[in-house]
């Protein structure tokens, strides 16, 4: 449909959705591009007849009489005139389609359906047509393109086609044609060549929502921007290069890449020192292909090495500086940097966010996850707060334990005062967390952890409100509660719980499972004698039920259970697991002498699915280049703190994850909601634990244990699927499963008399923007929506199932009327009646899944890990008895933690665009958009949505 009549018309027929001929009065300052390329004034008068014209087609004459149509058209014509306008600087121009866009998104949101389906089936009847007419029409050869230096020259029209031709090769259900017919739409006179950049890869996302493919075609028109960005930056002046050409020049830009980035100081010098020519034949520029448009732009807007804002580093190069940074201290370091880049280019395995961005620069801090205990003095506490500085400056995700920390109303003994407790230190941990942004490449991330039976355990929960006393609220930090055993055990009992200050119950802190019961009775039972000055009782169900309360309504504090971390902790022999870490997959040990450190990477599930299966065989081989590779990470890791530095090196944990699971099950055709999927997260664990352990156990053959190994639970034959007997035993009784399938007596025997090279080497992280870059579902999460817009710091992208596109075009059932359904519905297809059965069951999305599915498998998987998992759980429609019981389950079977709690908003719908938000791109002044999608918020208050650009967990 056309807000303004075209110059050249498809057809002459008259139709309620066409705009008059006659002119109106324009809009100052702007421009509206016809898709013939010519340039006229923007009117917006235009907007409120072809509104009324729509509302006439499908409500009737009457609707033209009514005064609330008329109104109606009045206030949506203001919001779509405001929305374009604020995206362009005055003088700046739009696109006849930009404004027919604006117009769909404005409907949609005013609710106005049925005249938003008949627009957008009209609009894509007419698109038809025209591409009919216009697929072979010659690029107006007047076309001229502004360089930087404001110089006009031709625009080269053969290069664009082949640079289009060759991002679509290869690929199924792609068009070149398509591609080109929408890119030309959006050329004109004066071009900048940026622009022109830009617009053959904003033309191929618009097509990303009918066909995955256009993703990865999307990537490629990408990969040629930043191809010319970095050659022209090496050379001093302009320069290009198509896939073709690169593959001959990929070596002789490696080259060139090493030497530039040294002297601009992004590259660790001694990197110059390897056999760069050995390693140049190893380069596989043909992996620069495998990327999706999420991925990519992922990639170039917050990790590939820039000078001065220019970006200089090929997909290609970034790997291969990460692996040979990895690969400093090998013997033999050529030969394992190859094997390090060829795992990581492949994407079956890929390291964490800070080793990516740090391995082979002057600064390596390439581990994840830091644990701090504070201590109850003001030394310790602004220490606790300079560290937290230290550690996020170089991308680490903190956790800090705040239990030690005396609660409000304590004696202090210096001033002979009252303690104001520890909430007005979490406020200054809070704002220094945002003050330490990484660079801008990420924002500081802290989760702050207290144990249930602190004093100050109630206004712990209200941190994340938006209202009360601002000074006693924290915003930004993460919030988590430690909750003991014993507290559960109150709740199920209705029984009373104390809370106290720690300054009075020193040991509480330390204390485990039983130890801790007999204590902590022991304090109750002083307390009872009046011997204690600061406590306090509350009825536990009580208590309990305003913690779910708060993680309903904020989001915060997550539960997190400390007698499994410890019982089950391999290094309960040197020390005590006081908290998890940001992203609750860490359980480490921490002291005031030892920060606990995590060096993180993921292992990519689906890449190591055939149809017959897992395959044993390939994962045996990645797990094993990869636990070296997070070996190495350990004693090259630049240390900000030396208590980090003593910490990693005495026990070198680190945490081996998975990530691509949903993905994993699609393939093989099991539905998330299902008893196969939980033997499958059985099977799965079981084997990355076997292999993770197995290869640690080579490791330490080789290069030596880890210094604290006797005395752990390793030295004593108890690996994790053994030490589910511990909790059973601490607690009575354990209901899990208990089976293996795989040789574990064998291995058992390796540990013992071998030895490990690592105290901890499992945890799932949250794989918040590796897996967008390889490509893959996050981590062990369910698949959110079948169709919506993600965002991240990148922007927003489009997002389609791709297996249930493989699937609906095998029954013939992927057409526009498709794609239009799935974004009526949020992505779901489970209203959709002409979908049959079995595939509902199988593309059920994450609110269609009850939670007791994702805690069932959880649980499988947690008996095979030595740390945990970074678990979010999914609440359609809660209450406060579904959520008891889902939290309880989790407690029951033994999780060691739980992550977000997500949910439907009950009462907003936030409606987006597919088209024309991806990424940061802004082509031709323009935001190329066509149907809306409504992308729900699945938050409670301030709690973190999928959709939130701020949340990227700890990778």
């Amino acid at each position: 449909m056309s807000l303004v009549s075209d110059a050249v018309p498809v057809t002459d027929r008259p139709h309620p959705f066409s705009a008059p001929a006659a002119d109106h009065a324009s809009t100052p300052g702007f421009q509206l591009i016809r898709r013939n390329g010519a340039v006229t004034p923007f009117d917006a008068s235009k907007i409120a007849v072809a509104l009324t014209k729509a509302f006439l087609a499908v409500e009737g004459s009457s609707a033209a009489a009514s005064r609330r149509v008329h109104d109606i058209v009045a206030d949506l014509t203001s919001q779509i005139v405001a929305g374009l306008t604020r995206r362009a600087d005055t003088g700046r121009t739009f696109h006849i389609e930009d404004v027919q866009d604006q117009v769909e998104l404005a409907l949609m949101r005013g609710e106005h359906h049925k005249v938003a389906r008949a627009y957008v089936l009209y609009r894509e009847e007419r698109a038809r047509e025209r591409a009919a007419v216009k697929v072979a029409a010659p690029l107006v050869p007047s076309l001229s393109m502004t360089r930087a230096d404001g110089a006009r020259v031709p625009l080269d029209a053969a290069r664009l086609e082949a640079v289009i031709g060759e991002a679509a090769q290869g690929l199924d259900d792609v068009s070149a044609a398509a591609i080109l017919v929408e890119t030309r739409r959006n050329l004109y006179d004066g071009i900048s060549q940026d622009e022109i950049a830009l617009a053959p890869i904003l033309a191929a996302r618009t097509l990303i929502e009918r066909e995955p493919n256009y993703a990865r075609v999307s990537a490629r028109l990408l990969l040629d921007k930043l191809r010319r960005e970095a050659l022209s930056f090496l050379a001093g002046r302009p320069d290009q290069a198509t896939q073709a050409e690169m593959a001959e020049r990929y070596g002789d830009y490696f080259r060139a890449y090493l030497a530039r980035g040294i002297e601009e100081e992004r590259i660790d010098p001694e990197l110059a020192r390897f056999d760069i020519e050995r390693l140049v034949v190893a380069l596989l520029p043909e992996r620069d292909l495998q990327f999706d448009y999420l991925g990519l732009q992922t990639l170039y807007d917050r990790y590939f090495l820039h000078a001065r804002g220019t970006r200089f580093e090929l997909p290609q190069a970034f790997f291969m500086r990460v692996a040979m940074g990895l690969a400093l201290r090998e013997v033999d370091r050529e030969a394992r940097a190859i094997e390090f880049y060829r795992l990581l280019s492949s994407f079956d395995f890929m390291a964490s966010t800070p080793t990516l961005f740090n391995a082979g620069t002057p600064r390596a801090q390439l581990a994840s996850c830091f644990l701090t205990t504070v201590a109850d003095d003001l030394d310790g506490i602004f220490k606790a707060i300079k560290d937290n500085a230290l550690l996020a400056k170089y991308s680490g995700g903190l956790g800090n334990d705040w239990t030690q920390v005396r609660g409000l109303g304590a004696h202090i003994k210096g001033t002979n005062g009252e303690s104001q407790g520890v909430v007005p230190f979490l406020k200054v941990a809070n704002d220094t967390a945002i003050a330490v942004n990484q660079g801008g490449k990420r924002k500081g991330a802290v989760c702050a952890y207290l144990e249930t039976w602190h004093v100050d355990i109630e206004e712990f929960l209200d941190l994340r409100k938006n209202t009360g006393d601002d000074r006693r609220r924290t915003h930004d930090m993460n919030t988590a509660n430690w909750v003991p055993d014993l507290f559960l055990e109150r709740v199920e009992a209705d029984g009373v719980w104390t809370l106290f200050s720690p300054d009075e119950t020193p040991d509480l802190h330390d204390l485990t499972g039983p130890a801790f019961k007999v204590a902590y009775e022991a304090y109750e039972a002083r307390a009872a004698r009046g011997e204690m000055q600061v406590f306090r009782q509350v009825r536990a169900l009580d208590l309990w039920r305003r913690m779910l309360t708060m993680l309903f309504e904020t989001g915060h504090p997550w539960i997190t259970f400390k007698d499994p971390c410890n019982i089950r902790s391999p290094q309960g022999h040197v020390g005590v697991v006081h908290s998890s870490n940001l992203c609750t997959e860490i359980t480490l040990n921490t002291s005031h002498d030892e920060v606990a450190v995590c060096n993180l990477g993921s292992v990519n599930l689906v890449a190591h699915i055939t149809p017959d299966g897992l395959d044993h065989a390939h994962l045996s081989r990645t797990i094993a280049t990869a636990m070296r590779m997070l070996d190495n990470v350990i004693d090259i890791n630049f240390y900000t703190i030396p208590e980090t530095r003593r910490s990693n090196l005495r026990h070198r944990p680190v945490g081996l994850g998975i990530m691509g699971f949903q993905d994993a099950l699609h393939a093989l055709r099991i539905a998330y909601g299902s008893d196969a999927a939980v033997r499958f997260a059985d099977e799965s664990m079981e084997a990355v634990s076997f292999h993770a352990i197995s290869a640690s156990v080579d490791l330490a053959a080789e290069r030596g244990r880890y210094p604290s190994f006797e005395g752990s639970l390793w030295s004593q034959g108890v690996l994790p699927i053994d030490s589910i007997e511990l909790l059973a035993e601490a607690r009575g009784a354990l209901d899990l499963d208990r089976s293996t399938t795989l040789d574990w007596e064998g291995l058992r025997a390796r540990v013992t008399t071998t030895g490990m090279r690592h105290s901890n080497t499992m945890a799932i992280a949250p794989t918040a923007t590796i897996s967008n870059i390889c490509g893959v579902s996050q981590s062990i999460e369910p698949a959110y929506q079948n169709l919506f817009v993600k965002s991240n710091m990148s922007g927003d992208f489009t997002v389609v199932n791709e297996f249930l596109v493989r699937d609906l075009k095998s029954r013939g059932l992927w057409d526009e009327v498709m794609v239009s359904d799935l974004k009526y519905y949020d992505g779901s297809i489970n209203a959709i009646d002409r979908i049959p059965d079995d595939l509902k069951t199988l593309y059920a999305t994450a609110f269609e899944i009850d939670a007791v599915w994702l805690i069932e498998a959880a649980a499988r998987r947690q008996k095979w890990i030595d740390q945990s998992q970074s678990l979010n759980l999914y609440v359609a429609n809660p209450s406060g008895r579904k959520l008891d019981e889902t939290y309880r389950l989790a407690w029951k079977r033994g999780l060691k933690t739980t992550y977000y709690l997500r949910s439907r908003s009950a009462t907003h719908v936030e409606k987006s665009t597919l088209k024309g938000t991806d990424g940061k791109l802004n082509a031709v002044s323009a935001v190329v958009s066509v149907a809306p999608i409504r992308v729900p918020e699945t938050v409670f208050g301030n709690a973190c949505s999928i959709n939130d650009p701020d949340c990227e967990a700890c990778q």
